[in-house]
């Protein structure tokens, strides 16, 4: 049974938080290794802040993969009952 067209666009939505969450994750790390997050948070803000950048980041990327293996049983679904 094909997905409804609301669920599709919230999956791509999904899919799209997760990837902004790894562009955080990443800016972050950056700001960590060049130093110049001392310029906007002090060192225990800093840290504080990055737990919660990798916790959402840990978060999206589970309910993405979530969505990514559905797609995948649902396809085999789809294959097996084409044969």
């Amino acid at each position: 049974m094909p997905k409804a067209s609301g669920n599709a666009r919230l999956d791509e939505i999904t899919l799209r938080w997760r990837d902004l969450a790894d562009r955080r994750v990443a800016y972050f790390t950056e700001l960590y290794h060049s130093g110049r997050y001392k310029h906007y948070y002090t060192r225990e803000s800093f840290a504080v802040r990055m737990l919660d950048v990798i916790k959402a980041a840990k978060l999206w990327g589970e309910l993405a993969d979530r969505i990514l293996a559905g797609q995948g049983a649902a396809s085999d679904h789809q294959r097996r009952r084409a044969a």
